[in-house]
């Protein structure tokens, strides 16, 4: 992969050059990793490398920083049963005190290469978030390169050259973007790569596998799929069709396309993590099992796959540039995930909605969703946009509760918002002559070809979009990364031509999230975030739930003297509208069990997106095909 550093990164790189020349002079080394997955249904995999090595101490790296995870969540936990040798002799090692991702072996003289052997436990109950998460199931197993590596110090990963090979259980089949050399059997040996294409390039395996063309014309592009069961390969025709017309609004979109060809992996289980995770030529995507065969789980992944495709424009080929480190061990920069992720969460919607994956309805039910979760966000009132992404490192894997107040990976959703903005201004300056689209031809498209990485700064966002139409770009975006609540930023929403409204009557779509994730559906109405069983997630500040006491660990348990169940709650919330007295919680906390008055008697709430006449509908215009 090529790859373009500003002044900082060239300077860096120049220091790991001249590192590396000190360490094994001008020649890179030639790495060799074989991996066997054979025993992946037990979870633990075997590894072997060979690396050129000179007599002294060898550093090595295990990688940390990893790309598309936004922070330093390599699972070195994981790595097991580590050892060293030289010429069959056993070599000492030291794990550095500063740095529990460095390890100091000893090389005796005489010697010019190390064989390091070594397991990666792969997690057998949840804890890890993404490539550290749940991977391995008895059907199937997602190959994450950067879990199975070690890497000598004083090289960036574009100069390192791995030789890599791969056994699976019999009978496995697989999908990756990596190029196969040979296969016999169960063993695969890959094209040498970089270092940086090998980690870039997941492998997908399992017993029960599908690959489904999505894309005849060069450079190609398939969808690869890996389940637990056979039933759930059974998709329905349509869906395979829109996956298709996914790669091609993608082309209309972009003007290009920068890999020489795409797959798309897909994990469908209910026993491995889920995410979705960007490459330049793939993405790690993993849903629940019945994901694709069934309607609600259609729904629900809906817009999985079309994000993730979009990173490799945005994120993978144009990428801020304190987030272009040389290897895996140097801290990344946050601060412009909203363009990385934020940016990638609206043209992913965008792409759902012109590929037919999502109706025009389920599009606006979407976004209304996301209007009206970040207007109502209580921790937008104290944290800003940019510091959600400044504090992604560290804040990630917060947990579930507080997370309205504590506020977490905003720049997704606002960005969504703020981008839609961005979108209907274009339009509206230019009279419709202009949109977002010739935005992302200038920024993301030709020349095509193969993986590379162009860097970009504000600056760079900025003057593009003054490209398309001159405005105060940079007055705007300041103003939406900066701001505080109440409320969240709904100009693109109304200056599209529609208004976010409530009523009494979920979406389809909310019904539909309610279904899945087992929820009460009180957030819009009492800012209450709770299960089908009364357990409390979150609660909105300063709405009546958070006002009535009630919070995150808590359960309710009744509901005005009756054993409480979800019909029953809402019943109440309905009857509390024609009643002055407060709907009677009966509440466990911990040990200890009480009653909260909820003096709320507004009903239930829903959000919707409703037309106003008075404005041209831009929205609709976004999402139709082109």
């Amino acid at each position: 992969m090529e790859s373009r550093f500003g002044v900082r990164e060239f300077l860096v790189l120049a220091v790991v050059l001249l590192s590396s020349i000190a360490a094994f002079g001008v020649n890179a080394p030639n790495i060799a990793v074989s991996v066997d997955a054979s025993e992946a249904p037990r979870k633990i995999i075997h590894v072997q490398m060979r690396i050129p090595a000179k007599p002294g101490t060898l550093t090595l790296y295990y990688p940390k920083w990893i790309p598309g995870e936004h922070g330093p969540t390599g699972p070195i936990t994981d790595l097991t049963g580590l050892k060293f040798t030289a010429s069959g002799k056993t070599l000492t090692w030291r794990r550095d005190l500063l740095d529990g991702y460095t390890f100091h072996v000893e090389v005796p003289a005489g010697e010019n290469e190390v064989k390091a052997n070594f397991d990666y436990a792969s997690p057998a109950q949840s804890g890890g978030e993404y490539t550290a998460g749940l991977a391995a199931t008895e059907k199937l197993y997602i190959v994450n390169w950067n879990t199975l590596v070690l890497y000598p110090a004083g090289y960036g990963s574009d100069q390192l050259t791995c030789s890599a090979s791969l056994r699976l259980p019999a009978g496995w089949k697989f999908g990756t973007s990596l190029h196969v050399s040979n296969q016999a059997g169960s063993d695969i040996h890959f094209a040498p790569v970089s270092l940086t294409m090998l980690v870039d390039g997941p492998v997908l395996a399992g017993e029960y596998f599908k690959v489904v063309p999505l894309s005849a014309e060069n450079p190609p592009a398939e969808l690869d799929i890996a389940a637990d069961s056979a039933a759930a390969l059974d998709a329905p025709a349509e869906l395979w069709e829109h996956y298709q017309n996914l790669v091609k609004q993608a082309g209309f979109l972009f003007g290009a396309r920068h890999y020489s060809d795409y797959h798309f992996l897909l994990t469908l289980s209910d026993h491995v993590a889920h995410f979705g995770l960007e490459h330049h030529e793939s993405n790690d995507s993993r849903v629940d099992e019945r994901s694709l065969i069934e309607a609600d789980g259609r729904k629900m992944t809906a817009g999985l796959l079309p994000h993730e495709y979009v990173h490799s424009w945005n994120g993978k080929y144009r990428r801020p540039a304190d987030l272009a480190t040389p290897d895996y061990e140097q801290p990344m920069q946050t601060d412009l995930l909203w363009v990385y992720e934020g940016l990638t969460s609206y043209l992913g919607d965008v792409l759902t909605a012109r590929s037919g994956e999502r109706t025009p309805e389920l599009a606006r039910d979407s976004l209304a969703l996301i209007a009206a979760d970040i207007d109502l966000r209580s921790g937008r009132v104290w944290r800003n946009l940019q510091d959600t992404a400044d504090g992604v490192p560290t804040m990630q894997n917060a947990p579930r509760s507080w997370g309205d107040y504590r506020r977490g990976l905003d720049y997704y959703d606002e960005d969504v918002l703020n981008w839609l903005w961005a979108d209907v201004i274009i339009r509206q300056q230019s009279n419709g002559a202009k949109s977002l689209d010739d935005f992302c031809k200038l920024f993301h498209g030709a020349p095509s070809g193969p993986p590379m990485v162009k860097t970009y700064t504000f600056d760079d966002v900025v003057n593009t979009l003054n490209q398309v139409v001159a405005y105060d770009w940079r007055k705007f975006w300041t103003e939406r990364l900066t701001n505080h609540g109440p409320g969240g930023p709904l100009g693109g929403v109304e200056g599209s031509g529609w208004k976010l409204m409530y009523d009494e009557n979920p979406s389809d779509l909310e019904q539909t999230t309610a279904r899945d994730e087992k929820s009460l559906g009180a957030r819009y109405s009492v800012g209450l975030m709770a299960g089908g069983d009364g357990m409390i997630h979150d609660t909105v500040e300063g709405m009546a739930a958070a006002k009535a006491g009630l919070g995150p660990g808590m359960k309710i348990i009744a509901v005005n003297g009756r054993k409480f169940t979800a019909d029953l709650w809402h019943d109440a919330m309905r009857a509390a509208k024609s009643n002055a007295a407060p709907i009677e919680l009966m509440v466990e906390n911990a040990d200890y069990f009480r009653v909260v008055k909820l003096d709320y008697h507004g009903g239930e709430k829903y959000p919707h997106l409703v037309r106003d006449g008075s404005k041209a509908d831009l929205l609709t215009e976004i999402y139709r095909a082109k």
